[in-house]
């Protein structure tokens, strides 16, 4: 195993970190590349890295929590949270929508073009707070009717971290912390400032070498959609805990990893914030930004889990592969 993905760490510059586990135990654990280029900090096993849309499950979660707690329900719909804010949205969208990528509203950030380009509507320095997204996420003609197809959608997780806030009468960022972090143990978890990163976290860079950080391209503090840090063992422990029940009931959990959706272009399936595989068991997180790739993967049938994170744009991808043909998940 060491030697093949570090023959796919020469090849390609791969920055960050690989770890794989099996049956509670690590058989790999490494880092590669630099944290911080410019000051020629090396990557740790413990740098906490940016995970891009690692965060929705996170979200998934902590809307989850909400539900089983009273606050929300499945079929609340965003409108009664809403009041008159965010008008284009259809009033019977409801959290399950949004939670299965299946509510047909606009999006704020789309899937496409160059992920190093500048897309942001708005200076990256106003998006801070859950609310401060309003200004973006407004505007978006709905795309098609709730319910009726899957569609990736960016915006609709921010949706839910604002649906969550008004419920709970709480912090986003906090709720997140308090009902899925610290019940799983992730205490390296959490979202950071890109303008203020601490001395552990590893900077975002647009391309295989070069000092240009993604700084500019992304929302200061993210919210729903992305902007969590995590480590490698953090997320290893993550995977424990959902599916020991600290986090959610074992119930939620199956109806979370279950598929809603097929995902044919990307020959995978959905299910309530959970990537799947389009056949087996397989489930994982994955984000993909200007300056951050990563997926994390648990195979609940061999017990296998690996994660691989890094601090550049198209970093993660080879290794992942070699790591997919060497486990076969």
């Amino acid at each position: 195993m060491r030697d093949v993905v570090e023959g796919a760490v020469e090849r390609t510059g791969f920055s960050g970190v690989v770890r794989v586990d099996r049956a509670g135990a690590t058989e790999f654990c490494a880092a590669y590349g630099y944290a911080d280029r410019a000051h020629r900090i090396l990557n740790t096993v413990e740098t906490q890295f940016a995970t891009a849309s690692g965060t929705k499950s996170l979200t998934a979660l902590t809307v989850m929590r909400l539900v089983e707690q009273g606050t929300l329900e499945l079929d609340t719909t965003a409108r009664s949270l809403l009041g008159k804010d965010l008008p284009l949205i259809a009033d019977d969208v409801t959290i399950e929508h949004l939670l299965a990528h299946r509510s047909g509203i606009g999006d704020y950030f789309p899937e496409e073009g160059d992920i190093t380009d500048y897309v942001m509507p708005v200076p990256v320095h106003e998006l801070a707070t859950t609310e401060q997204f309003l200004q973006v996420l407004d505007g978006h003609q709905t795309v098609s009717p709730a319910g009726e197809r899957f569609t990736y959608n960016n915006g609709g997780y921010v949706v839910l971290a604002l649906l969550a806030e008004r419920a709970s009468g709480t912090d986003f960022h906090q709720l997140v912390r308090t009902l899925v972090c610290e019940p799983a143990g992730m205490s390296d978890t959490e979202f950071l400032r890109s303008d203020e990163l601490p001395g552990r976290a590893a900077r975002g860079y647009l391309s295989v070498d070069g000092l240009r950080t993604n700084v500019f391209h992304l929302p200061v503090l993210g919210s729903g959609d992305g902007g969590i840090y995590s480590t490698a063992a953090d997320l290893s422990t993550f995977w424990d805990a959902l599916f020991a029940g600290r986090i959610v009931s074992p119930e939620h959990v199956a109806e979370m990893v279950r598929p809603h959706s097929d995902w044919p272009e990307e020959s995978r399936r959905y299910g309530l914030g959970f990537h799947l595989r389009a056949t087996g068991d397989g489930v994982w997180l994955e984000g993909y930004d200007a300056g951050v790739s990563f997926a994390s993967l648990h195979k609940p049938s061999s017990s296998i889990t690996y994660t691989v994170i890094s601090n550049w744009s198209d970093g993660a991808w080879p290794i992942i592969k070699v790591l997919n043909d060497q486990l076969g998940v």
